[in-house]
């Protein structure tokens, strides 16, 4: 359902462990279509503009945190894209690049809603402002405030393009409309806290993890250090958060590194941290118990089918 390709480590690990809000349906129910892509990329001709009238957009019952529902002023869909801030917030506000985590409900103009957020009791989690999500979101939600509740109206352009979705009952020719609730927000800038409890410390010989706590944490294996022949962590910053249960969705900054001297990957290089989801029988389990806050280190060892890999992880936020 991604715009982007699967995070190298959700390519490790086998499994889509990325951004949630793609693992809570199942059966027919379409996934959240903010971020499912078209068939053809939109050729984006359209901006969305803050002043048309309100009488001639949607209205939308509930506060912020309440799921909506939406009334339309007719039946004859707008031509150009709108955004309508129902209520603002007085957060930070969200740049671009930011892990952006939202509410939201999708409705085709005058017809069905095709997915919300409400419904599954937790809010999702998205790259915003670099391409992940319909244009409509990346022109209307950077730059808005957390707490904010807006109104987006978005032409196929600024949504699906001439394909539409059809997974989601969207026309090529369909405008959509989301009511969109911005709940919270993780930038470049997110690690484990600074004044976390220093842990222990690794061995000299084997991987190593150079970074204070509280900034961007590198990860590199010098030559001939040993592969890990069972899986295990060592907790090198301890914080003073929620601590992490199996199951829970966890937003994280990290850095990978192969045995097999494949290229790594860093989310603090990428620019954007990531929400995982812990659970049992996954690497990630080696965080269950630990306080958000904390940086871990985990060592993984060899597969069939991979290499043996190590990472350094910082709990940002336990969702």
């Amino acid at each position: 359902m991604r715009r982007a390709v699967l995070t190298p480590l959700a390519v490790v690990l086998g499994a889509s462990l990325a951004l949630a809000g793609c693992a809570s349906n199942s059966g027919d129910e379409p996934e959240p279509s903010a971020t499912t892509p078209a068939a053809t990329e939109p050729t984006v001709t359209s901006t969305l503009s803050s002043d048309i009238p309100a009488e001639q957009l949607p209205t939308a019952t509930g506060e912020f945190g309440d799921k909506p529902e939406l009334t339309f002023p007719s039946e004859t869909h707008l031509a150009e894209g709108a955004l309508h801030v129902l209520s603002e917030g007085d957060g930070d506000v969200v740049e671009a690049g930011d892990l952006l985590l939202a509410n939201y409900l999708g409705q085709v103009w005058g017809g069905e809603v095709f997915d919300n957020s409400y419904d599954r009791g937790e809010p999702s989690a998205f790259p915003i402002g670099t391409g992940y999500v319909v244009t409509g979101w990346d022109q209307g939600l950077v730059g808005l405030k957390l707490g904010t509740r807006v109104l987006l109206s978005l032409p196929p352009d600024l949504g699906y393009g001439a394909s539409g979705n059809p997974n989601a009952g969207i026309g090529g020719e369909d405008t959509i409309v989301f009511v969109v609730d911005l709940v919270d927000s993780f930038g470049a800038d997110s690690a484990a806290q600074a004044d976390a409890t220093p842990g222990e410390a690794l061995p000299a010989d084997g991987p190593q993890v150079e970074g204070a706590l509280g900034s961007a944490a590198t990860l590199t294996i010098p030559e001939g250090a040993t592969e890990p022949t069972a899986q295990s962590s060592v907790v090198l910053g301890t914080g003073t958060g929620t601590a992490v249960a199996d199951g829970d969705n966890v937003v994280v900054h990290y850095a990978i590194a192969s045995f097999d001297e494949a290229e790594g990957y860093s989310t603090w290089d990428n620019g954007t941290p990531e929400q995982l989801i812990v659970g049992a029988g996954s690497p990630l389990e080696e965080l269950v118990g630990v306080p958000a806050g904390s940086r871990v280190f985990i060592n993984v060892p060899a597969t069939e089918s991979q290499a043996a890999w190590v990472a350094v992880m910082d709990i940002v936020a336990v969702l």
